[in-house]
């Protein structure tokens, strides 16, 4: 029975962890970054689309994974517990960044080859955010119980707040983020926004991203608790619509923004995942639907080989050139945009792409191949 109901749940978080895959391969590969409809676009700044939940929903989802994983760890000791937290903080932050380091060298206009310096390659990134926030919620959720991490989160949305307020009105090109990794690692270190060197996934920023991990875990820790009861996933659906609330009041003093990873930000991120999760639980659990769970499942067994591909393989196709352009932008061009339009057919070039990786992933699903760090 238990076992029945822990496959079932995963089945949730598989189906997950997909969806937030498979929408993240999508808004990252447009046939062309000039033509993309506005909801597959990030806010320009303050404000929020549904392309901005995709990054926060995975941070989620990691968290939410971190609530069957730890049961496990009761019957470690100390050390080799910490020595898994820090081996697979390690890895994710190394393999990010590894993977802007890529492919490690260019050809200059006499086509030399010429090696990519240390010095010109940026730190922070995607996976090196989930890597740090991993590390601290693991250390947290380990060494607290569930309510004292829960007030840790929650002061760590707090003193965040309290930075941003202190320091005054801020914009992309003046803000508490950008002056600690100017401060610490310099322009060459760090991504280029707008032509202004910020990064969205800077140090400081880290330090909220850090509650949606305990929050993930959480919501995996009352699904456990609650089992499949209309009582507990009511109170999933009231506590996520909450949150919602919480975040567009508190918009009015501290604007929700993806890029600087606010506060109201992660508030209004868990509060959808929180939604989003119970109608998963909801359609397969409760109703018993099976239909598209496969395709999913298929991106949620492999997350982080599948994302990694997906970035890898587009840098590759832009780099193999076809006259005066490259094999991606020759192949949106005489093939989607020339039937479909410009707007049409860059998202279906971005979902064709997507269903490339999936097949990578349909492959090592069939022959049981599962990375797992």
């Amino acid at each position: 029975m238990v076992q029945v109901q822990t496959r079932e749940r995963f089945l949730a978080l598989d189906v997950f962890r997909g969806m937030t895959i498979a929408f993240m391969i999508i808004v990252n590969t447009p046939g062309s970054c000039g033509y993309v409809y506005a909801p597959l676009q990030h806010a320009q700044w303050n404000g929020f689309t549904p392309t901005d939940l995709v990054f926060p929903s995975f941070m989620f989802a990691v968290g939410n994974a971190m609530s069957f994983v730890m049961l496990k760890w009761a019957s470690m000791s100390q050390s080799q517990v910490l020595l898994k937290i820090f081996k697979r903080t390690a890895l994710i932050f190394l393999l990010g960044y590894l993977m802007y380091w890529f492919p490690f060298f260019y050809l200059d206009e006499q086509h030399q080859i010429i090696g990519k310096a240390f010095s010109d390659t940026r730190v922070w990134g995607v996976l090196q955010r989930i890597g740090l926030a991993y590390g601290i919620a693991a250390l947290i959720l380990y060494y607290f119980k569930l309510k004292p991490a829960v007030w840790i989160g929650v002061g760590f949305l707090a003193v965040y707040a309290l930075i941003l307020i202190i320091y005054g009105p801020w914009e992309m090109g003046n803000n508490p983020v950008r002056d600690l990794d100017l401060w610490m690692l310099g322009e060459s270190h760090m991504y280029v926004d707008s032509n202004i060197r910020f990064d969205p996934e800077g140090l400081l920023s880290t330090l909220p991203s850090v509650t949606n991990i305990i929050a993930g875990f959480c919501a995996g820790h009352f699904i456990q608790k609650k089992g499949k009861t209309f009582e507990g996933l009511s109170q999933l659906l009231l506590i996520g619509f909450g949150l919602l609330a919480l975040a567009f009041l508190w918009n009015y003093q501290m604007p929700i923004n993806k890029k600087m990873w606010t506060s109201t930000f992660v508030l209004l991120t868990v509060g959808l995942d929180l939604m989003i999760l119970s109608a998963i639980i909801y359609y397969f659990d409760f109703l018993k639907f099976t239909k598209g769970s496969f395709f999913f499942e298929v991106l949620g067994k492999n997350p982080l080989v599948i994302y990694l591909l997906s970035e890898l393989l587009l840098v590759v196709f832009y780099m193999i050139p076809i006259g005066n352009t490259t094999l991606f932008t020759w192949v949106y061009d005489h093939v989607f945009s020339n039937f479909f339009g410009m707007y049409l057919g860059s998202f279906l070039m971005a979902v064709s792409y997507m269903l490339l990786c999936w097949s990578v992933g349909y492959v090592m699903d069939k022959r049981k191949i599962y990375v797992r760090i």
